[in-house]
């Protein structure tokens, strides 16, 4: 029994002793652990238009290609919408027509016949007046018949005149204003036909890059609002490690330059290229506890793209080692 207690304190010393060296050598290793995690870019997509969620052809978990349809808005309102507006179009062209066509012809033919006719009429009041006026001049018929005969031709002279500018009307048909009055009704009207046919194509929602679903946050026959996140996809290629690294060790990192990093979700090594170091410290890490003349460490956000095609999802921890700075 002596001699079995006696190993087994001699294994408890021996076990004691390697955990204290392993201690000890691990708090005497040049080498600093840092841990960061994998993010990617987020799509909420929603529609411009409210209405009722009609049909879904995606799930969480999807993998999409940009265009694909994810959604389709039921919106029978703005159908309707567009047939109103599709027919005050018709009606604005057809005004426009009218005023570049004129006036039909059967009435350009009749003003001209009223003028022929009060040409006569001139014509006659004329040659009334020049016998009257002679027989006057003989002293047959009395100044007041004089007067009656001229009364009688100024007034044949100016329904001429009336007659000649009706007909002039309806050859030249509508005045400059009213056809750009009716070629702008026509613009207004395809305005709001474009509009209308731009809302509903919104009802459609399609994929706008390549990515996986994250989640669908609606069913079918759902009312949802204008703007409202249906869908949720994560961008295939933004996935991106994000660090936040001490500014002791932010000389060791540069825009440009590659780490190997390894990703215990996929118990394997990737190699990395940072690509963008924040221009502003986030917050401190390690504060000073004496006055022998240490100082805050702050911390610096640093983001790494994967170098070659990996199979990244958002959330998974990423680990690079740094050389430990002379003084830390």
């Amino acid at each position: 029994m002596k001699k079995t207690n006696i190993a087994l304190i001699v294994v408890l010393i021996l076990l004691i002793s390697i955990i204290i060296f392993i201690g000890y050598r691990w708090g005497r290793s040049n080498k600093v652990v840092v841990q960061g995690n994998i993010e990617s870019t987020t799509l909420r997509l929603g529609s411009k238009i409210a209405g009722r969620i009609d049909k879904i052809f995606v799930e969480e978990g999807d993998s999409v290609q940009k265009g694909d349809t994810l959604y389709i808005i039921s919106t029978p309102e703005l159908e309707a919408k567009l047939s109103q507006v599709e027919a005050m179009l018709s009606a604005a062209k057809a005004i426009d027509a009218k005023a570049k066509a004129g006036t039909r012809k059967p009435i350009v033919r009749s003003a001209r016949d009223m003028w022929q006719k009060a040409q006569v009429g001139v014509t006659l009041a004329n040659q009334t007046y020049a016998r009257v006026l002679r027989l006057y001049e003989e002293g047959v018929v009395s100044a007041q018949k004089r007067d009656e005969a001229l009364a009688s031709l100024e007034a044949a002279r100016a329904t001429e005149r009336a007659a000649k500018s009706q007909y002039i009307l309806a050859v030249e048909g509508a005045s400059r204003e009213d056809k750009a009055a009716a070629a702008a009704q026509v613009r207004e009207a395809q305005s709001v036909v474009e509009e209308v046919e731009r809302y509903l194509a919104d009802r459609v929602v399609c994929a706008p890059t390549d990515g996986v679903v994250d989640s669908v946050a609606g069913n079918i026959g759902e009312i949802v609002g204008s703007g409202y996140p249906v869908v949720t996809i994560l961008q295939s290629d933004s996935a991106k490690a994000v660090f936040n690294i001490p500014e002791t060790l932010l000389p060791q990192i540069s825009c440009g330059k590659h780490f190997e990093a390894k990703v215990p979700a996929l118990d394997k090594k990737i190699g990395f290229e940072v690509v963008y170091i924040a221009v502003e410290a986030d917050y401190a890490t390690q504060s000073a506890t004496s006055a022998r003349g240490d100082f805050d460490i702050r911390t610096f956000e640093v983001k790494m793209k994967p170098l070659g095609d990996v199979p990244l999802r958002a959330g998974m921890s990423v680990i690079i080692e740094l050389p430990k700075p002379e003084k830390q």
